[in-house]
């Protein structure tokens, strides 16, 4: 077996014990349970209000988007901030002096967070089936939409996560990333049709992924007759899939760029360094 083929093989290990860690870690658990428990009120309490210009439930079409801003955060955001925080503890240091060890990083960090966005959507939906009316999750077409969303998804996120972690040696300054992300999310329809937003921030929104990740999550859940609410009045699947694949490939040219320059410049001293200032943020 060549060297690249043990470091795959390493991080798909590594990935499978730290989801095992993280089912039993009582922190990681609530960190589950209580966004969910929000959206899952969120969407109860909007269940009776419709889609404007229909009789359809309004949380029943905020479910779609509430799943793929999840897969979004997942990618995007929890690779960022595990990327920081375990370069400040040293552990990206002890993964360079492997040889291979940064791709048995990544594949291993791949591995976590496709099961753990698997989990979240799994905890989220199935409620909703019970809670919410209207889904059209009744065929086998509709279940492999979704799932071909939600790779592409992770596949257009996950490297601008690691671009983004690599850019932060404090944790606590990753943050800062977090207010973008969370306007992205406000205009991009996750919550109430895009269709009444101004034309200029409808054109914003779908710039980036988290909109698309939401549209295809609807075409796959939804009835068709509510694509008329979206822009365009279709679900534009071959849009869908041009644009979540356009960042998918240029963050996968731009990524293990990023993540190389981030390597060289670690070392004992620069680690030392951090731990040393979070002691002092501590005390």
């Amino acid at each position: 077996m060549s060297p690249t083929m043990w470091a795959a093989r390493a991080g798909v290990i590594r990935g499978r014990l730290e989801i095992k860690q993280t089912f039993t870690n009582a922190q990681d658990l609530w960190n589950y349970a209580f966004p969910t428990a929000i959206f899952l009120v969120v969407m109860f309490f909007m269940r009776d209000a419709a889609v404007p210009g229909t009789s359809f439930s309004l949380g029943s079409r905020t479910l779609p988007g509430v799943l793929g801003m999840n897969v979004a955060f997942g990618g995007l955001v929890t690779l960022m901030m595990g990327l920081a925080l375990e370069r400040e503890d040293g552990t990206l240091l002890r993964a360079k002096a492997v040889p291979n060890g940064m791709l048995g990083y990544l594949i291993g960090k791949l591995v976590l967070i496709s099961g753990m966005t698997l989990a979240s959507m799994a905890i989220i939906l199935t409620p909703s089936v019970f809670m919410l009316d209207g889904l059209a999750l009744t065929n086998v077409t509709a279940w492999l939409m979704l799932l071909w969303v939600m790779v592409l998804g992770l596949a257009a996120t996950l490297p601008l996560g690691a671009i983004f972690g690599s850019m932060f040696s404090n944790p606590r300054n990753a943050g800062v990333i977090m207010l973008p992300v969370m306007g992205l999310v406000a205009i991009s329809g996750i919550f109430y049709p895009m269709a009444s937003f101004p034309g200029w921030l409808q054109g914003v929104a779908q710039v980036f992924p988290i909109y698309w990740l939401g549209l295809g999550m609807r075409a796959a859940m939804l009835p068709g007759d509510l694509a008329a609410v979206e822009i365009g009045g279709s679900w534009r699947h071959l849009e869908t899939l041009g644009v979540l694949a356009a960042w998918a490939v240029a963050g996968l040219i731009v990524a293990p760029i990023v993540l190389r320059r981030m390597a060289r410049r670690e070392s004992g001293s620069s680690v030392a360094e951090r731990r040393q200032k979070a002691m002092q943020r501590v005390t």
